[in-house]
């Protein structure tokens, strides 16, 4: 499994230039009606075949390539987000592996943070019409200016809670923005948190 998950990992460090070029990954949306390039098919053929090869090779019976997560996964997952958020057509297989990506806590988390952190980059606006990211709706929590937190300290870093945010009628504090930001993106994503709200 580890020489299947280096070669993996090199071919993504130095390969997939069609795809990596004409769909800049976006985790913030999603887009629709796109016709990918006979350039950009052949680099998700290549996938499908490279990734089955290794669920194979590892007798992985799991979600991920090489048995357990690994780097080649890591390596792998902003490919994932690509064909996600570009609604790219995969096999079977290669869509379960981005579903897995998806629904991983640790992407999502990325994502989360990704979203509260940094500015869009409109330098990788893509002409294609717009839609939701095409993963599963977060929780509906919101950022709040007032209100008594039910935990007097940060559920993260345990500092004071000073920056509140609602969730199903019930108000929660965090030390700093940030932390709270992030949980409103993606509530369930963080296992403090939720092991908070119970």
């Amino acid at each position: 499994p580890r020489a299947v998950a280096r070669n993996l990992a090199a071919e993504m460090h130095a390969g997939f230039t069609a795809l990596r070029s004409d769909c800049p990954m976006n985790l913030r949306l999603g887009y629709t009606g796109v016709a990918p390039s006979e350039a950009v098919q052949a680099n998700l053929r290549r996938l499908e075949l490279i990734w089955d090869h290794a669920r194979e090779a590892c007798q992985s019976d799991g979600p991920w390539l090489c048995g357990d997560y690994s780097a080649a996964d890591a390596f792998y997952a902003p490919v994932a987000a690509r064909i996600a958020g570009y609604g790219l057509s995969v096999s079977p297989s290669a869509q379960a592996y981005v579903a897995a990506h998806l629904a991983d806590p640790a992407f999502r988390r990325w994502r989360a943070m990704g979203l509260v952190h940094g500015e869009t980059l409109n330098r990788y606006a893509q002409p294609h019409d717009q839609t939701k990211w095409p993963a599963r709706t977060p929780l509906p929590a919101q950022a709040v200016e007032s209100g008594t937190a039910e935990n007097a300290t940060c559920p993260y870093s345990g500092k004071p809670s000073t920056h509140l945010m609602q969730l199903e009628g019930r108000i929660f504090g965090f030390c700093n923005a940030f932390c709270r930001d992030k949980t409103v993106a993606d509530p369930e994503a963080w296992p403090d948190f939720m092991a908070l709200r119970g």
